[in-house]
């Protein structure tokens, strides 16, 4: 690897290279007029069935069968390698411009949301689900929702950007973010040796932020990594994985705003319940 020698200021004069560059930018705001489509439920979701979308579709579908009517969603898909999060609309809701973005229009005026760790600690509240009522339990839950939302970055921004995306590899980042992702999965291996969720014997939003993430990456699924990082020695996070995946909820969650894996697990968008069964790409036969 070549020395490199940074100048004194930055300047963005090229595309940084690898898989997302042409959506890579320095600088904010919306880049083009678009309004965002309203449906007819409370809540709209804009977003992708990414693992950051991923955790609040589980977190709405969990709510609904947990019987809180309330917490109908539309959900639209942002696609973010058209450059759909850069729309005026979006941005007015998510000024960061990253999935999910989520509006609530039970209040007057309707709430905008943006972040994921947000998003289900307001659900969680609004709706009295989800997040402990005991007073160390709670703590818990919260303690890890918010470990996921720093230790996320490292994992996707940094592991899985130069093991996965970059236009070279390089070995001094993927060691340096494979060592700290490996230390991740360590400190959940532990921790879920001795307890069944994240917070304890209560499944939680802590479990629907960590699982989408950290599950996926224990099953081998993200950035076709699992070999290198030999994630089948996490077998605490197996079989916590596992055991959440088998929850109906988030059999469906997982499925909405997808455009990848089988057809017939991809919800390109969900307005209905029934969209489950008669809107898969298997049955409407088109793809985003």
């Amino acid at each position: 690897m070549s020395d490199y020698v940074p100048r004194k200021v930055w300047t963005w004069d090229k595309e940084s290279g690898g898989r997302f560059a042409a959506i890579n930018r320095p600088i904010a705001g919306p880049t083009h007029e678009k309004a965002l489509p309203v449906g007819k439920h409370p809540f709209q979701l804009y977003s992708l069935g990414t693992p950051n979308g991923v955790k609040v579709t589980v977190m709405l579908e969990e709510l609904l069968a947990a019987g809180h009517g309330g917490a109908e969603y539309d959900a639209w898909l942002i696609n973010i390698g058209a450059g759909d999060q850069f729309g005026s609309g979006f941005v007015a809701v998510n000024p960061n411009s990253k999935i999910p973005a989520l509006v609530d229009h039970s209040t007057d005026p309707p709430t905008r949301l943006f972040e994921s760790g947000a998003m289900l600690l307001y659900l969680a509240e609004k709706f009295g689900a989800f997040l402990p009522t005991d007073h160390h339990a709670r703590a818990e839950a919260l303690c890890w929702l918010f470990w996921q939302m720093g230790s996320a970055p490292f994992l996707g921004g940094g592991f899985g950007h130069f093991y996965a995306y970059a236009p070279t590899k390089q070995e001094y980042p993927i060691n340096r973010y494979a060592m700290e992702t490996k230390r991740q999965m360590d400190v959940l291996d532990r921790h879920l040796g001795e307890h069944e969720y994240m917070a304890g014997r209560e499944y939680s939003i802590a479990d629907m932020a960590i699982w989408p993430w950290y599950g996926a990456l224990s099953l081998g699924l993200l950035y076709e990594a699992g070999e290198f990082l030999d994630v089948a020695s996490y077998t605490n996070v197996i079989r916590w994985t596992k055991q959440i995946a088998e929850r109906p909820a988030v059999k469906r969650g997982r499925m909405v705003n997808r455009v990848y894996g089988e057809p017939s697990s991809q919800l390109h968008e969900r307005h209905d319940a029934s969209d489950f069964e008669t809107k898969t790409q298997d049955k409407i036969g088109k793809r985003a």
